[in-house]
């Protein structure tokens, strides 16, 4: 079982010091930061999600990391352990209908937004992966690759990333030729091949561009 560390400033080293951005607002004593990343930009089909999550400070668990460098047993287990230890966080949601209509760039930023919301706790500061986010009303620290330096953005992103792979599964059982629970959506060799023989599903992003599959199997772009 994952223990919660508490870990001292003065003992947090670099170069893995996920704490080191959550740090620079905890030292001028604003302590409510929202860590805020999204997952699902890239597939051919599903919904964008996005995370927001916020923790006491100095609260560092264990093997908290960029979602895509965990295995999905792992993603797993730090799930449950962050939705426990967080002070709040919230999911967001954009359906494959909306993505297609206001493109996947305004989708995911409509996704932070809907969990940024979602939090029952109001933040003083958020911490968001990439460089484009924008709040109306909220001081936003963007940053690039957050969810590999960030601890809050990380968490954020393991929240999504699980979320979405479990509504995938969903789909895997209403849609079942297409192989969603294996692939998530993501244009695999396998995917792209059951779209030209199925055509595609109601939960398949339209305005994205589907790679032809030639008669040995082999992804073509066009």
């Amino acid at each position: 079982m994952i223990q919660i560390e508490q870990v001292h400033t003065r003992r947090t080293r670099e170069p893995k010091d996920l704490l080191r951005y959550e740090r620079e607002y905890w030292k001028r004593n604003i302590l409510c930061v929202a860590g805020v990343d999204e997952a699902g930009r890239g597939p051919l089909a599903g919904p964008v999600i996005a995370a927001a999550v916020i923790f006491k400070p100095d609260v560092r668990i264990p093997f908290v990391d960029d979602s895509k460098k965990l295995s999905e047993d792992r993603r797993e287990e730090l799930y449950h352990v962050i939705c426990r230890e967080a002070v709040a966080f919230g999911v967001g949601r954009v359906g494959h209908d909306v993505i297609d209509r206001i493109n996947i760039l305004q989708a995911s930023m409509l996704a932070m937004h809907k969990a940024i919301a979602e939090l029952n706790v109001q933040p003083d500061q958020l911490l968001v992966d990439g460089n484009f986010f924008h709040h109306e009303t909220l001081p936003v620290h963007n940053i690039i690759k957050g969810d590999a330096l960030s601890h809050s953005i990380a968490a954020a992103s393991i929240i999504a990333k699980v979320t979405r792979d479990s509504l995938m599964r969903e789909y895997d059982i209403a849609f079942p030729h297409y192989g969603f629970a294996k692939h998530k959506g993501y244009g695999t060799r396998e995917h792209i091949a059951a779209i030209h023989q199925y055509g595609l599903s109601e939960i398949h992003r339209k305005t994205f561009h589907i790679p032809s599959v030639d008669s040995t199997g082999i992804t073509v772009v066009a």
